[in-house]
């Protein structure tokens, strides 16, 4: 308790030092622990199942054998339009 008394004690700058200076040691611990967590996990994984599991080559041959998606000549049917137009505009 004698340090809290220490730390209450000192100028506002020295105090705000002091806490950034706890908040990034303690942030520092947290990132390196949540870093050897997600390498466990990694190495855990078992990299044949992950495929099997997306199935890749598979999904390929499916996306192969899809029919293709064709876009109309849009340029043909739009000079079809204006002739319509035209016609009917020198009917009136």
């Amino acid at each position: 308790m004698n340090i809290f008394r220490k730390i209450q004690n000192l100028p506002e700058d020295r105090k705000k030092i002091i806490l950034w200076l706890v908040v990034i040691i303690v942030g520092l611990a947290l990132f390196i622990f949540y870093v050897k967590s997600v390498q466990k996990r990694i190495e855990s994984l078992e990299r044949e199942k992950i495929e099997e599991e997306l199935r890749l080559p598979k999904l390929e041959e499916e996306l192969k054998g899809l029919p293709k998606f064709e876009v109309p000549k849009i340029k043909e049917e739009l000079k079809g339009l204006e002739e319509i137009i035209e016609e009917e505009t020198y009917e009136k």
